[in-house]
């Protein structure tokens, strides 16, 4: 499902992750990540959400970071993306977390539509920055 939200969001060339770094990111001594299935009545996988911990400096508690959503195109509209976006605000609700937070390509209009029928809301004014491979390297070589 990695392969198909990557091919989805046209960046299928970007994927390096094999099975056995998600095994140790999601299943390892010290999880870095975790993830959800939703599934189908009939047992049948039909997406997913991974995520993690971030913290708030400003709130000084922790949040979930969605990192992704993915419901298969065929079984979008069965309530599985929602089911997945209630538990994590379970969570965070449980825990005392006070953030459920994620990134949206601006051409998803499906997805943004989705998340605003929820309640969510737009960060406009946060422009998100990265550093990867040389550039990455090179500040960390400094």
């Amino acid at each position: 499902m990695v392969r198909e939200l990557a091919e989805y969001e046209k960046a299928l060339h970007e994927v390096r992750a094999g099975e056995e770094q998600l095994r140790e990111a999601l299943f390892g001594e010290r999880p870095a990540a975790f993830a959800h299935i939703a599934e189908t009545e009939e047992g049948e996988v039909a997406g997913f959400a991974l995520w993690f911990l971030n913290f708030s400096t400003w709130r000084g508690v922790h949040g979930i970071y969605l990192e992704d959503l993915y419901v298969r195109p065929e079984l979008r509209g069965g309530g599985h993306g929602k089911a997945l976006l209630r538990e994590l605000a379970r969570i965070c609700v449980a825990r005392g977390y006070e953030r459920l937070e994620w990134s949206v390509l601006d051409w998803n209009t499906p997805s943004i539509n989705f998340y605003e029928s929820l309640g969510a809301r737009p960060q406009d004014e946060w422009t998100v920055y990265r550093l990867t491979d040389e550039a990455l390297a090179e500040l960390g070589r400094a």
